[in-house]
């Protein structure tokens, strides 16, 4: 009997092992495609345009042109979806909650034994999955302070930060806008800052998204900078419209993402705009274009 397997054979048979003992990313697409220089990591989130129905409609063809772009993960992907996307060979780089709400969260202590059993049982079915990120909220201000809700905002994730650490999956809180959130808590960079050092924790970070940044503190690079220590991801959009990354918007993309290569980023940028053209994927290749520095 000839006990020699092949190469290709051994490679295909050892693609599926990962998936089979449930840590399907295990062996994902860690490197870019040949297309770009990948200094920077580029994903795009699941709400991209028509992109979860061309999913849906076919998966394996989807993929092989993402991964042809550039594009190594989906953002924003429902657990429910967590097995389809490992299959086609892209990483689930963050994931939906279903049960976390922006409004109701962790800087109301009112809410945080729900958040701590919301996070405590998708955290280790995430470290199964292979999924290493998922996202949090700060929640709506309402009556609080800043002080008092940064202050909340620690006592809760504490209750949740443990079984992160244990199963080394990331807690990543999106900073959002206040003009297109109104109400919501982690308007500004300081804010959510202040939760990640109180924490001192590598297990939460911040979800940068440029975007919104741009538009509620501006100061892009500067901010970027101050706070290599607590940023976690990063997602785009053209400002002030959430379109295109192209010369109609007031972004300069390429010196931003030259800033994020500079600080050591080892983490991805996720693409979340709401492209001109909804039913191809050309603005998604000129936005990883743009962005591979």
């Amino acid at each position: 009997m000839n006990n020699t397997i092949s190469r290709r054979r051994l490679l295909k048979s050892i693609s599926v092992l990962p998936f089979l003992a449930g840590g399907a990313t295990v062996l994902g697409q860690e490197t870019p495609s040949p297309s770009v220089k990948g200094n920077i990591r580029q994903a795009v989130t699941f709400s991209h345009g028509n992109l979860r129905a061309l999913f849906s409609e076919n998966p394996q063809g989807l993929s092989k042109q993402l991964l042809e772009m550039g594009i190594l993960g989906l953002d924003l992907v429902n657990p429910e979806e967590w097995e389809s996307v490992i299959k086609t060979g892209l990483l689930v780089t963050v994931s939906r909650v279903p049960d976390a709400s922006q409004q109701d969260s962790f800087n109301h202590v009112q809410f945080h034994d729900k958040m701590e059993a919301v996070y405590n049982d998708i955290i280790p079915k995430a470290a199964k999955a292979g999924v290493k990120q998922v996202i949090c909220f700060s929640g709506h201000r309402r009556e609080l302070s800043d002080d008092e809700g940064i202050h909340n905002c620690i006592t809760g994730l504490k209750r949740v930060i443990p079984t992160a650490e244990k199963h080394g999956v990331t807690l990543i809180m999106e900073l959002l806008n206040p003009f297109n959130h109104k109400g919501y808590h982690a308007d500004r960079t300081d804010f959510g800052a202040q939760i990640a050092r109180g924490l001192g924790s590598e297990n939460f970070k911040l979800l940068y998204d440029i975007y919104h940044m741009q538009r509620s503190e501006g100061n892009l690079i500067d901010t970027i900078n101050k706070n290599v220590d607590v940023i976690g991801h990063y997602h785009t959009a053209g400002s002030p419209e959430r379109k295109d990354l192209d010369e109609n918007q007031e972004i300069y993309y390429p010196a931003v993402m030259r800033a994020i290569v500079k600080t050591g980023f080892k983490g991805f940028v996720a693409h979340e705009f709401g492209p001109k053209k909804r039913d191809n994927l050309q603005s998604l290749r000129d936005a990883v274009k743009i962005c591979d520095v």
